[in-house]
């Protein structure tokens, strides 16, 4: 139909016409509530919005000193940062004359990937910037859980309770 027809009939349903694609030939109307269809749209694009997660690069910082149980602690926390779905940036601090033993923080932070084994990606190996040591690292999806336990190294004697 003709334009005038179109907003002719538009006029008498109190709608708007609303142009929907002008490069066709001839161009394509419709005929809504202008408001109403507005809102739809605007809720619309607030609920896409709101289901799209964000990634965030979650940070964990620790010494070169750290202890077992203190790592252990801060290892369940970047499992529960790559479980939701983050990528995780370490970064290991140099103190004082620790930066003479940069062999030492490469091998805690070769120590902390190992712990996680499969289940974990490395996007960023480890580089030593100043005196920080960081590497970046992501879990794979289906696959991420608990790290295994940091080997202890120390030589204790084992007890038996029922002897």
């Amino acid at each position: 139909m003709t334009s005038r027809e179109a907003y002719q009939l538009a006029q008498d349903q109190d709608l708007d016409l609303v142009e929907i694609s002008p490069n066709a030939n001839p161009p394509v109307c419709k005929i809504v509530d202008w408001g109403k269809y507005n809102y739809q749209k605007t809720k619309q694009a607030q609920k896409n919005r709101q289901s799209v997660k964000t990634f965030e690069l979650k940070q964990m910082r620790f010494g070169l000193k750290i202890g077992d149980h203190d790592l252990g602690v801060k290892m369940r926390k970047v499992t529960s940062f790559l479980e939701a779905g983050h990528k995780v940036k370490i970064t290991l601090f140099f103190r004082g004359r620790e930066l003479a033993h940069k062999d030492i923080g490469f091998k805690l932070a070769e120590r902390v990937i190992q712990s996680f084994g499969e289940q974990i990606a490395v996007d960023q190996q480890p580089q030593l910037a100043g005196k920080q040591l960081t590497f970046v690292i992501r879990g794979i999806p289906g696959k991420i859980g608990k790290p295994a336990e940091a080997e202890d190294t120390t030589d204790k004697p084992t007890t038996n309770v029922n002897e």
